[in-house]
């Protein structure tokens, strides 16, 4: 009788450690399933940062060429300007000959 009592009793402790162990493998499962689904959006927020990543590359890549090239029609637009004041010294200058000769130089 007292060995019917001990192999319940130890039954029941078994049974009890199963359980419990069934329960933390459940939830490491869920978990896991949880740290899974995780990955996977963090997955698809990298993969649309680096779209907009590139995305970005390629305007800045745009606007520095748009900035070289306003630059370069700067440059030449200053140059022009350089000549026509060169141009209008010049045409000053022929005009003080005639009109004032004190001011020609």
């Amino acid at each position: 009788d007292n060995k019917k009592e001990y192999c319940a009793t130890q039954f029941d402790t078994s049974d009890d450690s199963k359980k419990a162990l069934e329960r933390k493998i459940s939830d490491h499962e869920n978990a896991i399933a949880t740290a899974k689904e995780a990955i996977a959006t963090l997955s698809d927020e990298i993969a649309a940062l680096e779209k907009g990543i590139k995305n970005l590359d390629k305007s800045v890549a745009e606007a520095t060429e748009q900035r070289k090239a306003e630059n370069s029609e700067f440059k030449e637009l200053m140059a022009a300007d350089t000549a026509a004041k060169e141009v209008l010294e010049f045409a000053k200058n022929r005009l003080n000959k005639f009109y004032n000769p004190k001011l020609y130089k």
